[in-house]
């Protein structure tokens, strides 16, 4: 079964990800369109992480050529919202 999320649903998705890979960052004191790496000072593996994190909690694949559209938390937000999922976790 596959389901469209919400914004929300999206962003808390997302939050949570982003909580395990850089735990002392407030996501409310970031700009939501810039980029993630260097606003959380995270490195590639962990933003392949985070990458891999939207697959394991969606469901929804994220193909090298869109990483440059989750790179931010507006991006990543709007990707996994505007997809639909087949499974959440």
């Amino acid at each position: 079964m596959t389901a469209t999320m919400s914004d929300t649903e999206a962003r808390a998705i997302v939050a949570g990800i982003l909580a395990d890979i850089a735990p002392e960052v407030d996501l409310d004191e970031i700009d939501p369109a810039g980029e993630l790496q260097p606003q959380l000072d995270i490195d590639s593996l962990d933003f392949l992480r985070f990458v891999e994190g939207i697959t394991k909690h969606t469901g929804l694949p994220v193909p090298e050529e869109d990483y440059r559209r989750v790179a931010s938390l507006d991006g990543a937000v709007a990707y996994v919202s505007g997809h639909s999922v087949s499974a959440r976790s």
